[in-house]
């Protein structure tokens, strides 16, 4: 990866007011482990050791560093460390540094003489070397230790993560299980019926993603919050026909395209990208997504170097945007689920627990089963249809329209 005719691309890179040679661009190509064990590391934030899906700037470390030599991580090399540091920035050491290096001068008193002067001796040998050098061996030095001497921030957030009182927290625990325990199939029995105990099959028609008339306690489902009608189909089709009543159709379509984006393949990434773009932020887009200036700069500039999350941020203002309706969509179709007499948008069917079969009725149902629709030829369809909407959504090429009718003629 260092040769520098076949390795990984690098130029020099001014940071602030120095230069640092060999910097690697195209930090995508490593994976975090090379960080976490302190191959590559970090040019701007170097405690957090990950690799980011951007622009940001790698640099390899040098083969003395490295997990390989197994050098042991000594306590009195790492207080050298610290104390050469404190000589380095006057007394200014990050607050994890600052309680180590107290810890280590409390517990090595007998001989912090030596560690100060072994200290002082490399501070004077590195004003010695070029500024440069200089530089990029403070990097490789301050990487070594971050690997092996971590700040310790997990303790401390634990100790001040905010907290709830257990009444409080177990009150939302049952306020839950009383709001969905009617739909759990090991607190009351399965409606109309469990199939695998009456072979009969009703529950599984009634409850398909297309169905064409969805069930009661389906739509009460879907009153529970705007996360569960969003991960039914049937809901998430029937709030798609409301949002175009309002106009805002488009805020679905580009949650959904955010959501293939983030959970599709890393191949096809770019270009699903370029397409999200030139639908629903490009100026002039056929589907333009109304979100506010600083949302859509920051957005457009991470579609230049695409990853899976670079549409959070517009996604997270779509969803709260969506969430507005969701409430309109809620008041105007089946608050009143309980209430309903007659049809609305909705047809509801009423379920109702059957009677206990006998063995024969049991026997008799085993006879008549049918084979049940693939799982393999809905998804099929689910495929087509997208498809076909994406057809219909995108441009017409007038030429290739021309083209076809004049070959058919």
């Amino acid at each position: 990866m260092q040769d520098p005719s076949t390795g990984v691309k690098g130029t020099d890179q001014k940071l602030n007011v120095t230069i640092i040679p060999h910097v690697i661009t195209e930090a995508q190509a490593f994976g975090t482990m090379l960080v976490a064990f302190g191959y590559i590391y970090p040019l701007q934030d170097h405690k957090k050791l990950v690799l980011r899906p951007d622009g940001s700037l790698y640099r390899f470390q040098t083969p003395y560093f490295w997990p390989v030599q197994k050098w042991k991580a000594e306590d009195t090399d790492y207080a050298i460390y610290l104390a050469k540091r404190n000589i380095r920035k006057k007394g200014v050491l990050d607050a994890y540094e600052q309680e180590e290096y107290n810890k280590l001068h409390k517990w090595m008193n007998h001989k912090w003489d030596f560690i100060v002067m072994q200290a002082k001796e490399q501070y004077h040998a590195g004003k010695a070397r070029q500024k440069a050098d200089r530089v990029v061996f403070d990097c490789q030095e301050r990487a070594y230790w971050i690997v092996h001497r971590p700040p310790i921030i997990y303790t401390q957030q634990a100790v001040m993560r905010s907290r709830v009182k257990s009444s409080v927290s177990l009150g939302a625990l049952a306020k839950y299980i009383t709001t969905f325990k009617n739909h759990d199939p090991f607190l009351v029995p399965c409606l109309p019926s469990n199939p695998w105990q009456t072979d009969d099959d009703s529950y599984w028609e009634l409850n398909t993603p297309d169905v064409e008339i969805p069930t009661k306690m389906r739509v009460e489902r879907w009153s529970f919050s705007f996360y569960e009608l969003l991960n039914d189909p049937r809901g998430r089709a029937d709030f798609k026909i409301f949002l175009k009543k309002e106009f805002s159709g488009e805020n679905l379509a580009f949650w959904e395209a955010a959501e293939e984006l983030k959970w599709g393949t890393a191949a096809s990434m770019s270009e699903k990208a370029e397409h999200i773009f030139k639908t629903f932020l490009a100026p002039g887009a056929p589907r333009w997504i109304n979100i506010d200036g600083r949302t859509m700069g920051l957005t457009v500039k991470g579609l230049e170097h695409p990853h899976r999350y670079v549409l959070d941020a517009a996604q997270t203002h779509i969803f709260m945007l969506m969430k507005k309706s969701y409430c309109n969509f809620y008041k105007s179709n089946f608050r009143n689920i309980k209430h309903v007499t007659k049809p609305t948008v909705f047809c509801y069917k009423k379920l109702v627990p059957p009677p206990p079969l006998s063995e024969a009725q049991l026997q008799q149902n085993m006879r008549n089963r049918r084979p049940s629709i693939d799982p393999i030829i809905t998804w099929q369809k689910e495929q087509e249809e997208k498809a076909k909407a994406e057809a219909a959504s995108g441009p017409v090429d007038i030429k290739k329209l021309m083209a076809s009718k004049l070959d058919r003629k």
